[in-house]
């Protein structure tokens, strides 16, 4: 299996071990695990991640990552997101479409949460 060149995945690696504070005085952060894996079927892309956002008291509002496959799936990409309490297949495309829609989900529940307008 060959995995593509993906331009925008040096960015996404070079976040790997990221904590940033997204809402001082609310206690929101998000945290970025990515590393490089060997290519195989439940990871096509080469990439290990987790990109998660945190409420206040640390517990996990919303995470995008293929560390295992989603209820039910016995074969594929382990691609999937968390809103708790749901977890959904997710289609990995790249290394940017993975950030837009990381950053639009967590901008969606901060929305939700009165963080931002």
């Amino acid at each position: 299996m060959t995995v593509r060149r993906d331009p925008a995945l040096d960015m996404l690696l070079d976040l790997n071990g990221e904590v940033l504070v997204v809402d001082p005085e609310g206690g929101h952060w998000v945290r970025f695990v990515v590393t490089r894996v060997t290519v195989s079927e439940e990871k096509p892309h080469g990439i290990d991640y987790s990109l998660t956002l945190h409420g206040p008291n640390g517990e996990r509002l919303v995470g995008f990552d293929n560390a295992h496959p989603v209820r039910g799936q016995k074969s594929g990409p382990h691609d999937h997101r968390h809103r708790q309490p749901t977890i959904r297949p997710y289609e990995y495309r790249d290394a940017a479409s993975l950030l837009e829609d990381f950053w639009a989900a967590v901008d969606a529940v901060l929305r939700e949460r009165g963080v931002i307008p």
